[in-house]
């Protein structure tokens, strides 16, 4: 059996970006120090122009800091190139919008295959593992309806079955809720439970109060700065999910 990782999965040293406006620097975000442990649920709130969003690219690797570092599982990832980014991206992290950004014609296993498409992995490979993706998230028997065949909150599992299928260490969604009725959003969050004490690491933009509190720990934003880190007893959105009534007598969208 595999020892525990004692190093940090994100560690962010003075982190900091600023942007130039009107001639001028305008700083997003202001030497931020932060750590996150491996298999970690870490939710991010904060008021609009907080740095949160900022904060999220710089994790993501979409985006290069202008001052501090960043290493990601042990890599300091802080300098390298566009390239070198995107490879980190591919290989360490998997990203769910508030938007599923799915291809309409395709139907939902050819949408989970995509990434392994650009990671050069055979057709056969492929299927096999867009399948379990799927099954993982409840849509084994959906795996051929298109989008428009779908709900909304079907879309979102896709589209986090799209996110994992190679197998991420780290799991970045940006308000992943925020299209979704509160059933749906409940079922989203019970998924993400489920993969996170299944040891993916997630980490969560939201400015829902309500999805927050299923977090283990909470980073509060506000002019660029992180202001508040606290740890927090997550709430079980399965069992929230239990107690709601049945909507309009129809089963749940998880079965």
């Amino acid at each position: 059996m595999d020892e525990p990782n004692p190093a940090p999965l994100i560690e962010t040293d003075r982190l900091a970006r600023s942007y130039t406006l009107g001639g001028g620097a305008v700083p997003a975000l202001r030497e931020v120090s932060v750590a996150v442990a491996h298999g970690a649920f870490v939710a991010v709130m904060g008021p609009s122009g907080s740095g949160k969003s900022t904060f999220l690219n710089l994790i993501g690797c979409l985006d290069r800091p202008s001052g501090g570092t960043y290493r990601l599982d042990g890599e300091d990832v802080s300098r390298l190139s566009a390239d070198a980014l995107a490879a980190v991206r591919s290989r360490k992290l998997g990203f769910v919008f508030q938007g599923f950004n799915l291809l309409p014609r395709a139907d939902a296993r050819a949408n989970v295959e995509l990434p392994m498409v650009y990671a050069g992995i055979g057709r056969r490979a492929r299927r096999e593992r867009a399948e379990l993706a799927l099954a993982r998230v409840g849509l084994g028997a959906r795996m051929h309806h298109r989008p428009n065949e779908l709900s909304g909150g079907q879309q979102q599992r896709v589209a986090i079955a799209r996110a994992i299928v190679n197998e991420p260490v780290l799991l970045l969604a940006d308000e992943p809720t925020g299209a979704l009725d509160t059933r749906t959003s409940l079922e989203i969050m019970a998924l993400f439970q489920a993969l996170n004490r299944g040891g993916l690491a997630i980490l969560l933009v939201t400015h829902e109060p309500e999805m927050a509190r299923f977090a283990q720990r909470l980073l509060r934003f506000r002019d660029g700065r992180l202001v508040d880190d606290r740890a927090q007893v997550p709430e079980d959105a399965a069992a929230m999910l239990d107690a709601l009534p049945p909507a309009d007598g129809e089963a749940s969208e998880a079965a």
